[in-house]
């Protein structure tokens, strides 16, 4: 067996730390949220002032894995009436539109419909708020 190198002795203790940080951050979608920014969230940052996570909201490419989340779920559409067939008929313009629009601070998020649904094994119903895609 050889003798393990510098290189290779510093790189299990980052992959074991990079480990427990994704355990600890298991619920995030890994797609968004990277090894890096999760042990920022985790270790704060210089000044205490947060700066740039906003940008991960208007990335296009976290919309693009957003819409897909959202297209898997095959939910019912919100007050605007629009299905999400309606909103993949359009693509790739409302990602755009969106990212544009998250960028010059100019989205404003639509009301939720807000439908009640049956309590499983009860006549009872609970309400449930539906966005728009």
């Amino acid at each position: 067996m050889t003798k393990p190198t510098e290189h290779q002795s510093a790189a299990v203790p980052q992959a074991q730390q990079a480990e427990k940080i994704l355990s600890r951050w298991r619920w995030v979608k890994p797609c968004a949220w990277t090894i890096r920014m999760l042990t920022t969230l985790e270790q704060g940052v210089e000044g205490g002032k947060w700066f740039r996570l906003f940008d991960k909201v208007f990335a296009e490419r976290n919309l693009w894995t957003a819409f897909q989340q959202v297209a898997r779920n095959g939910g019912a559409p919100g007050v605007d009436h629009q299905t999400v067939q309606d909103f993949e008929r359009r693509l790739p313009d409302p990602i755009w539109e969106l990212s544009d629009a998250l960028k010059a601070g100019r989205f404003t998020p639509q009301p939720i419909r807000r439908v009640q649904i049956p309590k499983p094994g009860s006549t009872e119903t609970r309400p449930l708020g539906i966005p728009t895609v």
